[in-house]
C-alpha cells in the first residue's frame, strides 16, 4: 500500500516560489496551501502549483489537517513567530535563512523544536551547492591537507533589491546577518564551530540605509582554524560568494556561480604549484536538494543534519560580527550561547 503524501503549505511566494518547485517534484508530497499578503502573486503561484487553498493571514494553513509540512519562506522578521506556531499546530517545519535575527527568538525556536518534538532544517543552502560540497568532500578526503585559513564573501549588490516593501531596508535586519548568514554558515559547515569574533564595519556605499553595509569578521574556529568573512551589499560587482580553503598541503578556491572549482594539492603537483579545474554543476540555490533531504528525513525517521541548532550557531556567529564591529571589542561565542 502506498504511504500517504506530506502535504505541504508554503508562507511567503518569492523566495517561497523555489520552495514550491521543490515539493512538486518530490513524490512523497502535495502542496496544498500557499499563503503572501500580495493577493496578486498568491493567485498565480496558486494556479501554477494547483494549490487548493490560498490565504492571506498564515494562520489559516495552520488549521489544515491535511497540512504536515509549513515552510517559513517570509521575510526574516516573521521567521520566529510563524515557525513556532506552525510547530505547535502539529507541522514540521522548514525555515529559510536567516534563522531569526536575535539570538532571543533564534532560542524560542529551539526550544519549541525541544518542547514539539517535531521536525525542524533551517534553509542554509549553501551546504547544498555543488561547488562547495565538493570541496568540503576534498577537504574531508585530506586532499589539501590540514586546514589552518578558510575565508568567504557575501558579495551581493542591494542597490537595486530593496524587496517587497522595503522588507531589507530595516534596523532591525543587519545584512550580516541577513545575507551574510551563508558565507558563515558556509564555512561554519567546513571549519567547524567559531570560538571567537573580532569584526570591523562601515557605511560608505548605501548610505540611506540604517544599518552598515560592509562588515569584516575574522574568527578563532574552536579546531584552531582562523577564518575570514566579508559582507558588502553596497559592493558595484556582480553577485559571488568565493571562498579559498587552505591547507597545509593544498588550497581550494570556487564559489557558487562557476561552473569549476581550483584545486592546487601537493599531492597531484608534477612541476611547480598549480591549479587543476574540477567541473560542477551551477546550482547556487539549490533548493530542491535541501528539500528532498529533510523529506527523507522525515518519511525514515532521522535526524536532521541543518537542524535548528546549527541555525542557531550560526545566528549567534553573525551577531557576534555585528557586537563586536560596534563595540571595538571580540566577542565569544560561548558567552553568546
Amino acid at each position: 500500500m502506498e504511504a500517504a503524501k506530506i502535504g505541504v503549505g508554503v508562507i511567503g511566494l518569492r523566495m517561497g516560489h523555489s520552495h514550491l518547485a521543490g515539493y512538486a517534484q518530490n513524490p512523497h508530497c502535495t502542496v496544498i496551501g500557499v499563503c503572501d499578503t500580495d493577493q496578486a502573486l498568491l493567485a498565480v503561484r496558486q494556479g501554477e502549483f494547483n494549490a487548493r487553498l490560498a490565504v492571506t493571514d498564515y494562520r489559516d494553513l495552520l488549521t489544515v489537517p491535511e497540512i504536515g509540512l509549513i515552510s517559513v519562506a517570509s521575510p526574516d522578521y516573521y521567521h520566529a513567530e510563524q515557525s513556532i506556531a506552525a510547530m505547535e499546530a502539529g507541522k514540521d517545519v522548514f525555515c529559510e535563512k536567516p534563522l531569526t535575527l536575535t539570538l532571543k527568538e533564534a532560542k524560542e525556536i529551539a526550544a519549541a523544536v525541544a518542547r514539539t518534538g517535531r521536525h525542524f532544517m533551517i534553509g542554509q543552502v549553501c551546504r547544498y551547492a555543488p561547488g562547495f560540497v565538493l570541496a568540503k568532500r576534498l577537504v574531508e578526503r585530506g586532499d589539501i591537507g590540514k586546514l589552518y585559513f578558510v575565508e568567504s564573501e557575501y558579495a551581493h549588490n542591494y542597490r537595486g533589491a530593496r524587496g517587497v516593501g522595503d522588507w531589507r531596508v530595516d534596523p532591525r535586519r543587519e545584512p550580516v546577518i541577513g545575507g551574510g548568514c551563508h558565507a558563515v554558515d558556509l564555512l561554519r559547515w567546513i571549519a567547524g564551530d567559531v570560538a571567537e569574533v573580532h569584526a570591523y564595519a562601515n557605511h560608505l556605499c548605501l548610505t540611506d540605509w540604517p544599518v552598515n553595509d560592509f562588515s569584516i569578521g575574522l574568527f578563532t574556529f574552536e579546531s584552531g582554524v582562523i577564518g575570514k568573512v566579508m559582507v558588502s551589499v553596497g559592493c558595484v560587482r556582480p553577485y559571488t560568494m568565493r571562498s579559498v580553503f587552505y591547507g597545509t598541503e593544498g588550497t581550494i578556491v570556487c564559489d557558487n556561480t562557476s561552473a569549476d572549482i581550483q584545486v592546487c594539492s601537493q599531492k597531484n603537483l608534477t612541476g611547480g604549484p598549480a591549479f587543476a579545474s574540477l567541473p560542477v554543476n551551477i546550482a547556487s540555490h539549490n533548493v530542491g536538494a535541501e528539500i528532498n533531504e529533510f523529506i527523507d528525513c522525515i518519511v525514515t525517521h532521522t535526524p536532521v543534519v541543518t537542524d535548528v541548532h546549527e541555525g542557531v550557531k550560526t545566528v549567534a556567529t553573525c551577531i557576534a560580527i555585528a557586537e563586536s564591529a560596534r563595540t571595538g571589542k571580540s566577542v565569544r561565542l560561548k558567552d553568546l550561547l
